[in-house]
This record gives structure tokens, C-alpha cells and sequence, in this order.
């Protein structure tokens, strides 16, 4: 799932709080501290390898310096002797092998083995002079018998072992060139870098996967409160779309220590979806039960009205302000029973698949006889198809209410538009009439609740006004509820001026997917 941002203007605290900005910033510090840490053991370790292949070269050049008047008196007959003088400077931690290229022959061919202590099996030897010209150090001596810098060379044994070749010395004598290699296998030197590259040491390489696991495990416990946060989000829009059916937050959870956050989610969801439903059934039966003898009274005055004589002006106009005040009762009825519904739809809204290009198109079409009796006409441009997520009641008094405002303040022989278009993802429904428009001064009110510049009773049928609904748009409440209707959808409302006169409504509605 893609990642959301917020407007520029907000993105520097978004930046700030955000669990994936941390999450991110947190990667970044995990691949830079390990190479800003190696690449300083590396240059220390090269300092150190350093000192210990000079210290290696050194030892050698004394060897080769305390040889030399030997080597110097040496022929062909005292070879297999001489090998036998390398046992004087051996210990547990140094090996030696001499070579030796006779005067008339060149190159690095050339250079055979004399002598080696400890003992070397010839095998052994034949794969070190051959790695040695592979590396091409033989052909390099064989120059001049010259040689100037240390030797750093890891070379396998037949038995597994490994030995490092630390330093490579020459001899030069009337003979030909003599070279006395000089190596080292203790655990010093096999676990250092010398002859491969830093990031093979043992130590490197633990320390590595030490950081990796440690890394691994960070995030490991950072993304899998990420996800279960995505898994929140997604079962929350399930439940406000009304896809979840019985899932819960404590279901879908992974992390225990998410447990109780989640449980506390279910409950949360379970009191508005039960508070909700009381109030729906609170609404109904408080109508219910004022309805009845508010019908009472008012049955309980035609007889009272037959009955009476017409010179009794009095008694006549008691009885009017009776039945006014009857209608005004009713009236506050429906106007309370509407506001407890109003309460419980934007507590728990129903989210149902609704065909709203089909609900427009029908209730545009039950206002034929009301703009007949007003001579005004209707125009309207309805696409299809266009479907949504909410309650079908909620949007039938959207609906209802937008255009019974148009048409109520539409004059004779005027117009009322109705469009419903597709845009951006969004469904805009928009109803403009060609009455007198709103106040500027009081535009940024009319979505306020009890807000009202309508005259009682203008433009509605007998019908709506015996019904409560003139009584309760009267209220001020009947732009307040669409707007909260709209709202708890997750749509937006606007109303505005049309500069050629009259008013206009813009409704727009997330598109279901």
C-alpha cells in the first residue's frame, strides 16, 4: 500500500512524527554507522598489518644477513647441506625455505627449492613456487635479486593447513641468487588480514553478523508495528465501509503488546455501533410516543370545530391557536427525532454500496407535480453509474433537502439544475436554483445548526408541512444535517453565489471502490 503524504505545508512535522519517516531514517543510520566503523578499523588494521610484515621483514633480512658468508662460499656439491643451516633460526612460530637460481640461468623459472625447515613435503613446495610465479614475485627477483618490500601470502597446505608467506629476502653471491622466504602459521598471523582482504577476518566477519542480526531484529520489531498499524487502518476502513463483518482489532493483531490497544479499539467500536443503535431506537420510540396523542388532540378538535357556532369568534380562535400550536408540537417532534438521528448516523454511519446516479435520478423525478404547481422546470444531466458508499436514508435526505431549498426559493417560471458528474474519484452532485442567493455576510453560516432565512411554509406542499418537514426545515437544521450527512461519509459540502443570480450547492462524494 502506498504511502500517503500530507500537504507541503505539513510534511516537516509529518516528517518529524512519522513512524516510517523514523523507520527510514533508522535503515539510513544502520547502513552508514557499519561502513563509517569498518572503514576506520580497516585503516588501523592496515597500519598494524603494516608494522607486522616489516616486523616479519626485518626478522628475515637478519636471517639472510647471518647466512650470507655461508652462501657466499656455496657450490654446486654443498646444496643439500646448506638447506640443513636453516635449523639454527627456526622456532614454533617461524618457518624458513631457501631458493636458489643458478648465475647462468634467468627468470623466474629458474628458482628451485634447496632447503626448508621445518620439513616441507614436495608437493607443498612445488605449489608454493608455483603460486609464487603466479603472483609473479619470482620473476620480480629474478630481475636483479633485488627485493624491497614486504611479502603478504596465504598458501594452502596438502594437509589443510594454512601458512602465511611474510617476507621473501635475497642473497645475491657469485654462485646466483639465493631468496629465503620466511613464514608464519600461528594464530596471529592466520587470524589477521594479511594476504586477504579486511572484511574475511573471523572478527569482521562475527562483529558483521552480529550488527546484521541486531539490525535485523530492530527492524524486524519496528516494521511489525508498522504493519500491525496498517492492519488497524485497513480493518478500520473495513468497519466505517461496513466490510468487516465479524473481524476485530484483537483478531487481526500480531504483536502482543499491541493486545490491549486492540481490544480497546473493539470496545470503542462496539459502544458507538450500540450507542448509535440506541439512539436510533431512542429517536423512534420518543416519536412514537408524542406522536400518538399529539394525533389525539388534533382528531379531538374537528368536533370541536363543527360544533361551534360561527359568531363565537372567540372560542374560534382559541381553537386556531390550539391546532397552531399542535403543528408547531409536531413539528418539534420530527425536529427532535431527526437531530437523534442525525446524532447516530455520524456515530456510526452505514456504509452500504449505493447507485447514486440511480437514487438522483428517481427523487428528481417524484418533485414533477411541486414544479408543475410552481411553473418551474427542472433540468437535469445525471451520469451513470456513479456508486458510493453510505446509507441510502442519509443520502435521500441530502438529496431531498438541496433540492426542496432550490426549489423553494426558486421563483415562478424559474429553473432548478441537478447534476451529478464524475470527478478526481469523487461523485459531485450539484443543484443550483435562480432565487435571490444567501447574504454574503451570512453564507459561511447557513451550515451552522438553527440557522434559517427561510420564510415558514415557502414553496412546500400541503403535505411536507402536515408531515413536520416545513416545521423542521423552519428549525434551521436542514443544511446541518446534509452537511453532516456528507461529512460522515467522508464527502464535502460548499455553497456559493452563482455569479449570473440564484445559489448554488456543490456535494461531493467519494466514489466506492
Amino acid at each position: 500500500m502506498a504511502l500517503r503524504l500530507p500537504p507541503s505545508d505539513r510534511l516537516g512535522p509529518w516528517l518529524l512524527h512519522s513512524l516510517a519517516s523514523r523507520l527510514v531514517l533508522l535503515t539510513l543510520v544502520f547502513l552508514a554507522v557499519p561502513i563509517l566503523i569498518y572503514d576506520q578499523f580497516r585503516r588501523a588494521d592496515e597500519v598494524s598489518q603494516s608494522l607486522l610484515l616489516q616486523s616479519a621483514q626485518q626478522q628475515g633480512e637478519l636471517i639472510a644477513r647471518a647466512l650470507e658468508p655461508e652462501l657466499a662460499r656455496a657450490d654446486r656439491a654443498s646444496l643439500p647441506r646448506i638447506g640443513q643451516a636453516l635449523n639454527r633460526f627456526v622456532d614454533h612460530r617461524t618457518g624458513l625455505k631457501l631458493l636458489v637460481r643458478p648465475r647462468a640461468i634467468s627468470g623466474g623459472d629458474g628458482f628451485f627449492y634447496v632447503g626448508a625447515a621445518p620439513a616441507v613435503t614436495t608437493y607443498d613446495l612445488d605449489y608454493e613456487r608455483h603460486h609464487l610465479l603466479e603472483q609473479g614475485v619470482l620473476e620480480r627477483l629474478g630481475e636483479r635479486c633485488a627485493w624491497n618490500a614486504p611479502l603478504a601470502l596465504r598458501v594452502p597446505r596438502r594437509s589443510g593447513d594454512v601458512e602465511v608467506l611474510t617476507s621473501i629476502t635475497p642473497i645475491n653471491t657469485t654462485f646466483g641468487c639465493w631468496a629465503l622466504v620466511t613464514s608464519h602459521s600461528t594464530a596471529g598471523y592466520l587470524a589477521s588480514s594479511v594476504g586477504r582482504p579486511y572484511w574475511a577476518t573471523a572478527s569482521v566477519q562475527a562483529a558483521a553478523f552480529i550488527y546484521i542480526g541486531m539490525a535485523a531484529l530492530v527492524l524486524a520489531v519496528l516494521t511489525g508495528v508498522w504493519h500491525s498499524l496498517r492492519r488497524f487502518r485497513d480493518l478500520a476502513r473495513e468497519i466505517v465501509n461496513g466490510d468487516a463483518g465479524q473481524s476485530s482489532f484483537a483478531a487481526g493483531n500480531t504483536v502482543p503488546e499491541l493486545s490491549g490497544v486492540a481490544e480497546d479499539f473493539d470496545r470503542l467500536v462496539e459502544t458507538l455501533r450500540s450507542s448509535a443503535d440506541t439512539l436510533r431506537r431512542a429517536a423512534e420510540d420518543n416519536a412514537h410516543a408524542f406522536k400518538t396523542p399529539i394525533a389525539v388532540i388534533r382528531q379531538s378538535t374537528e368536533p370541536l370545530r363543527r360544533t361551534l357556532p360561527p359568531e363565537d369568534t372567540r372560542c374560534r380562535r382559541a381553537l386556531a391557536m390550539i391546532e397552531a400550536s399542535i403543528d408547531k408540537l409536531d413539528g418539534l417532534v420530527s425536529f427532535a427525532r431527526r437531530m437523534d438521528e442525525t446524532a447516530a448516523d455520524t456515530l456510526a454511519p452505514p456504509r452500504r454500496r449505493i447507485d447514486l446516479s440511480g437514487l438522483v435520478e428517481r427523487m428528481t423525478g417524484s418533485y414533477a407535480g411541486l414544479l408543475a404547481d410552481r411553473s418551474l422546470r427542472l433540468d437535469t444531466r445525471i451520469a451513470p453509474g456513479l456508486v458510493v458508499r453510505a446509507g441510502e436514508e442519509m443520502l435521500e435526505t441530502v438529496v431531498e433537502n438541496l433540492v426542496e431549498n432550490a426549489v423553494s426559493f426558486s421563483p415562478d417560471r424559474g429553473a432548478v439544475s441537478v447534476r451529478l458528474t464524475r470527478k478526481d474519484g469523487f461523485a459531485l452532485l450539484v443543484v443550483e436554483d435562480e432565487g435571490p442567493g444567501v447574504d454574503p455576510g451570512n453564507l459561511p453560516r447557513i451550515f451552522e445548526r438553527y440557522f434559517s432565512n427561510r420564510e415558514p411554509g415557502r414553496g412546500l406542499p400541503a403535505d411536507a408541512k402536515a408531515s413536520g418537514t416545513a416545521g423542521a426545515t423552519h428549525f434551521g437544521i436542514g443544511l446541518w444535517i446534509v452537511r453532516r450527512h456528507v461529512e460522515a461519509v467522508g464527502g464535502r459540502i460548499k455553497a456559493e453565489n452563482r455569479e449570473t443570480g440564484g445559489f448554488r450547492m456543490t456535494v461531493a462524494l467519494p466514489l466506492a471502490t
